[in-house]
């Protein structure tokens, strides 16, 4: 079953569970307008998002009812932390759900296939697991349809808060 406490490596990148700690390191990588044109809001700022990784920490909602899995994309050639990938799985397993995934990975690494990479690996590992798998993609982000393509998602035709649902079944047996 995967572990939001424990990390992986696939070909090229070390995959960190998120801690607090990240947020001083990540606060310069991920302070880019640009990567908010399709997700919203704004970039944030240290102490903000060190308030945020302190809650997905936690690896639990307050409710207990989602599991969530956050890791630290590090670039193995450089040690530099290049982006984030994220699953929110029901607690009560993969009878209760699919896990829905989502990627984010700043601009001075983008177009080197990390997101491909981090993606394919983290939706291999919950398919393997029994899950479905979903994410919601802008219908203009084309680099994230790519990314979702690679991994094995498809688009639904479904349309959640403007975004395409791209989903993939579990891995059968």
């Amino acid at each position: 079953m995967i572990d939001p406490d424990l990390g992986w490596t696939t070909e090229r990148l070390d995959v960190e569970p998120l801690v607090v700690a990240h947020a001083a390191e990540l606060v310069g990588a991920l302070d880019d307008p640009a990567l908010h044109e399709f997700i919203g809001g704004r970039p944030l700022r240290e102490h903000e998002l060190a308030a945020q990784y302190a809650r997905w920490e936690q690896r639990r909602s307050t409710d207990g009812t989602e599991i969530w899995g956050n890791w630290v994309l590090r670039v193995r050639a450089t040690a530099r932390a290049a982006g984030t990938v994220q699953a929110t799985l029901p607690a009560a397993g993969p009878g209760a759900g699919p896990a829905e995934v989502a990627w984010v990975v700043a601009g001075f690494a983008q177009g080197q296939g990390f997101a491909r990479e981090a993606a394919t690996s983290l939706v291999e590992r919950l398919r393997d697991d029994g899950w479905a798998v979903t994410a919601h993609v802008h219908p203009a982000h084309l680099a994230s349809q790519a990314t979702a393509r690679a991994a094995g998602l498809r688009p639904t035709g479904a349309e959640v808060d403007g975004e395409t649902e791209w989903r993939v079944d579990a891995e059968r047996p």
